[in-house]
């Protein structure tokens, strides 16, 4: 080996590349090679999903520069001085003679190469269910160019008929929208009670409808139990209640696990969580070793647990970090992930940022206060549309542990919003006067999350009770003695309504109406409208006048999860 530092980059997707260009960028001299298993390089694997659906025709996308340009071997040589090997599968490191042994999938042919800095960015692989029937011809993941290839192919050819996704997160609800836009049945079999487990129950439940409306069927609470096939082909499967569904497809999405095979034979350190350990530096515990991207576990900013966070963006900050200091010595840090996540539910989006109330609550955060705010991202004028938004926050020093996001919406851009918030350690107080861009196309006078922020601050400070629409649906289930009073207009009314037992007494007349109301002053009052705006009026209103058991339905009907009367 010349006096020249070599650097290793095993895998090439994400965190590898971009660990090789910011080396390079620090120093020009050093020979630094990339090493990857698949025939493509710096595959846009989040892009996946749009491909198989349509959203555009040109595979090369998945694979070029912003300016167009195909990142292939050719690319990484003439542009950054990289030296990329595809079809190159690293089979052993050797951390005493700082090797890695690799075999040429083409040739066969095996070579040692000597390192002096390694990264290792081997990625993450599907789980697969171990079930009878796993083998038969039709099942796939959407974890690599390959499988995006297969999908594309099948929606191309339009020959398959019904197809189901096994497992409702991020990927199998982006693959559900592809295929289904492609005129397939599709049904959406999830073992948990909900999909996307990043949201809390109530606003998972409205993502479902909307999944539901789109002509896709979903099934909770209910896991596959068998792959059903004739000939070596999938007909159908089979669910634990004993459900046969017929399908000629089935997608396998139920999460990924760490790839650390290389990683656990060479005697580098795993972490609890089953992910590469690794420090601030994304060192691991071989100090010339460095790794980054699914493979590695990191630190969760709000818990201060160890976590596995398998994201695009992260792989991409992680191996900037790992590429800086396999260079340039320890200098870069990456401190940890608050999870932000987003992802496209047809023409809705679904994010969140920080814990959730279910997550706060299995870490320990017992004193948290919740609020749901359902209100448009735009003015009507300049046609708002919906969001609905989930704050978490600490009671005692009102930080904001956590935000949930769904809608037709600007979803990004109130996650992003609270993302920073989180990462910046603010309060509800911080928020409250928050100074955010204003302008009718892009907001309302008091943006959607500094409305989330007040209501926050009203049921902090005592001046709001809430009542989610689960406790109030068991209340109407069960027969409670509480009075439901929806203070929209009669055309609203009759439009949609809750149907639970609700009487409706808008709110302009509700001064003149008093009677109307229980005369019991401890009486249980509910007050909602479409978004409760005017429900929380109309409760203000009743306090005034001494009803003292006065709540508000949270969110009001756009939140309402269950089935409405129209």
């Amino acid at each position: 080996m010349s006096d020249k530092k070599r650097i290793i980059v095993i895998g090439g997707s994400a965190a590898g590349p971009k660990a090789a260009a910011k080396a390079r960028r620090l120093d020009e001299d050093a020979e630094i090679i990339i090493l990857q298993k698949d025939p493509d390089l710096s595959m846009a694997s989040c892009g996946y999903p749009y491909y198989v659906g349509g959203f555009f025709d040109d595979r090369n996308m998945l694979l070029c520069t912003p300016t167009g340009v195909t990142r292939d071997p050719k690319f990484y040589l003439n542009a950054k001085g990289i030296v990329a090997k595809t079809d190159t599968e690293v089979t052993a490191i050797d951390r005493k003679k700082k090797t890695v042994t690799c075999k040429n999938l083409k040739e066969g042919s095996d070579e040692v190469m000597p390192y002096d800095r390694l990264v290792i960015a081997t990625g993450s692989v599907p789980r697969i269910p171990n079930v009878p029937g796993a083998h038969l011809q039709g099942i796939t993941t959407l974890q690599s160019m390959k499988d995006a290839d297969f999908l594309r192919k099948v929606r191309d050819d339009k020959l398959i008929k019904k197809a189901v996704v096994i497992g409702g997160g991020l990927i199998g609800i982006e693959t559900c929208e592809a295929l289904e836009l492609a005129g397939i049945e599709i049904t959406i079999i999830e073992l948990l009670p909900q999909l996307l487990t990043f949201l809390d129950w109530e606003m998972a439940k409205l993502v479902e409808n909307h999944v539901k409306s789109k002509n896709a069927n979903v099934i909770t609470d209910n896991g596959l139990a068998e792959f059903l096939g004739e000939n070596g082909k999938l007909t159908g499967v089979k669910l634990q209640n004993g459900t046969e569904l017929p399908c000629e497809l089935a997608v396998v999405a139920i999460g990924v696990v760490p790839n650390v095979k290389l990683a656990r034979e060479a005697g580098i350190e795993i972490g609890d969580t089953g992910g590469i350990r690794v420090n601030e530096f994304m060192q691991t515990s071989d100090p010339d070793i460095y790794a980054a991207g699914d493979c590695v576990e990191c630190t969760n900013l709000i818990t201060g647990k160890k976590v596995l966070a398998p994201y695009g963006d992260l792989a991409n900050l992680q191996g900037r970090v790992a590429g800086e200091n396999a260079s340039a010595g320890n200098a870069a840090t990456f401190p940890g992930t608050i999870q932000t996540g987003i992802c496209k539910v047809f023409d809705y989006g679904a994010g969140s940022t920080g814990l959730s109330e279910h997550a706060a609550r299995k870490f320990g955060y017992d004193n948290i206060e919740t609020v749901i705010n359902a209100s448009p991202d735009k003015p009507g004028f300049m046609e708002g549309k919906l969001l609905v938004t989930k704050l978490v926050v600490d009671k005692g020093s009102g930080k904001i542990l956590g935000a949930q996001c769904i809608g037709p919406g600007d979803v990004s851009k109130q996650v992003a919003q609270w993302a920073m918030a989180i990462k910046g350690g603010m309060t509800v107080e911080d928020m409250i006067n928050a100074d955010l861009p204003y302008a009718p196309p892009f907001s309302l006078a008091i943006d959607h999350c500094i409305a989330t922020a007040h209501i926050m601050q009203n049921k902090l400070k005592g001046r709001m009770k809430g009542i989610s629409a689960k406790e109030v649906k068991l209340k109407a289930d069960g027969k409670e003695k509480v009075f439901l009073l929806d203070t929209r207009g009669p055309d609203e009314y009759e439009e949609m309504r809750l149907g639970v037992g609700e009487t409706l007494i808008p709110l302009g007349a509700l001064r003149k109406r008093m009677k109307e109301i229980p005369e019991e002053k401890n009486a249980e009052i509910i007050c909602f409208c479409k978004i409760s705006l005017r429900g929380y009026e109309a409760a203000r209103v009743l306090e005034g006048h001494g009803w003292k058991n006065v709540k508000v339905l949270e969110g009001g009907i756009m939140a309402w999860p269950y089935t409405r009367e129209k």
